[in-house]
């Protein structure tokens, strides 16, 4: 009878278990589980530094598998111009790399890595897998910021890249080809470099460079010192460069990352000072006696740049004590200046050097518009899905091109727009460039116009 009545319970509880889903729930990582000691046996001349960032990062380290539905046409145009058959819905998959920046759950990587993702799944070093939600991404900076039910993580020590020194030792860790755990090593060859990136179609600033190996699948691990602290972010952007990686300086990814989790979206610190590189022969040509800077070429009416006594011809050499040597170190500067907080500037004006103090603010609402209307006397409105140039001020340098009402915006820096708010979007994010780049339809044609944001 127990027998029988067991066979009953069993058939029953079978009976009553769920369908088995097409999409199983993915496992949860191993949250209480210590990271293991390196062997005793392991000699002290094997445990080098570089073994040791290694074995304690490795946890933090994650892989990124990304989901894309993208629409295509089923048939080749020749064989169905008109379209009968209709798109068809492929999906792409796509390998990347993070690290765990917070131990309830937050994950680093790069924009492009989940750019378009309609799924992403983490992958820790322990094996199991975690579904991630996109909380905010910066593509200025090429920075993203997931978030995964999951507590007491193995968070990454985060560093410092603000004292990085040329020649010192760094290791990178990704997933390179879906290669998980790949660690490499090298020296940080250069600072301050702007790399441009056609795949994504921008210029990025102030990267580290460094000749340790960074490749498809790398984006978005961590860069670290020598001590296995977080000094930058891992960037593939030369694919098939040799001997050149890049990564976000942490410093500056700090501020965006926090930004990210606060607001959801970046807040830029604006001053409303447009510069440019002061080299020994501009200055030489200028009759400047300060040989590098960041020279002053615009000051935007109300800004704080004009309230704290800046002014076009002005020289930025500090910032807050740090050296200034060209447009690029001040805007790095400014990038992780919080906003209302003051800050300390030495300029050179007359041949004189001058302390300042900046308090910069977030940007007026309609700064990019703004911006549009005072370098190239531009007006624009919606019209249809598109941002029409409504009215070009009589001797503008607009005008001087031979821009018309009528004409169609319809990109600025390389980003495709479709309204006005967009345009004032990416003119208010790029006010601090040195230049701005309208690409403006007429007809059949698309013109590429670029305007100095000088005086």
């Amino acid at each position: 009878m127990n027998l029988r009545r067991t066979l009953l319970l069993f058939a029953f509880a079978f009976a009553c278990k769920p369908a088995v889903e097409s999409q199983p729930a993915l496992a949860q990582p191993q949250t209480n589980v210590q990271t293991n000691t390196i062997p005793p046996a392991v000699s002290a001349a094997r445990r080098t530094p570089i073994v040791v960032v290694a074995h304690n990062v490795l946890p933090s380290v994650v892989n990124i598998q990304t989901e894309a539905t993208i629409q295509r046409r089923a048939v080749d145009p020749m064989f169905d111009p008109f379209g009968f058959f209709g798109p068809r819905s492929y999906t792409s998959q796509s390998l990347g790399s993070g690290f765990v920046w917070s131990s309830d759950g937050v994950i680093v990587t790069n924009n492009h890595v989940v750019e378009g993702a309609s799924r992403i799944t983490v992958n820790f070093n322990d094996g199991t897998q975690v579904a991630a939600k996109l909380l905010g991404v910066d593509p200025d900076s090429d920075v993203a910021v997931l978030k995964v039910d999951s507590k007491n993580l193995t968070a990454a020590p985060i560093g410092l890249s603000s004292d990085l020194m040329i020649g010192e030792s760094v290791v990178a860790v990704g997933n390179p080809f879906g290669l998980s755990g790949t660690v490499t090593t090298g020296v940080v060859s250069a600072l301050g470099r702007s790399v441009p990136s056609q795949e994504q179609g921008r210029t990025y600033t102030d990267f580290i460079q460094t000749d340790a190996s960074i490749n498809p699948g790398n984006s978005g691990g961590p860069l670290l010192n020598i001590e296995g602290k977080v000094i930058g972010i891992n960037v593939a952007i030369y694919q098939n460069a040799q001997g050149i990686g890049f990564a976000i300086p942490v410093d500056r990814a700090k501020k965006v990352i926090q930004d990210l989790l606060r607001y959801g979206t970046v807040h830029s610190a604006w001053i409303g000072a447009v510069t440019t590189t002061l080299t020994p022969e501009e200055a030489k040509r200028l009759g400047q006696n300060t040989p590098r800077g960041a020279l002053v070429a615009r000051v935007f009416a109300g800004s704080p740049a004009e309230q704290s006594g800046i002014k076009t011809g002005d020289v930025i050499t500090a910032v807050a004590g740090k050296p200034v040597d060209s447009r690029e170190s001040f805007n790095t500067y400014t990038a992780t200046l919080a906003n209302g907080q003051p800050v300390a500037l030495t300029v050179t004006r007359g041949g004189s050097p001058r302390k300042l103090q900046v308090r910069p603010s977030d940007p007026p609402a309609n700064l990019g518009l703004r911006v549009l209307e005072e370098i190239s006397g531009l007006r624009v409105a919606d019209e249809q899905h598109a941002v029409v140039i409504d009215q070009v001020a009589s001797g503008s340098r607009a005008a001087d091109i031979g821009l018309q009402p009528g004409d169609v915006i319809v990109g600025i820096n390389g980003i495709e727009i479709a309204s006005t708010k967009d345009l004032n979007a990416e003119l208010t994010r790029g006010a601090d460039r040195s230049s701005m780049v309208l690409s403006v339809q007429r007809g059949r044609y698309i013109y590429t116009l670029t305007f100095p944001m000088g005086v």
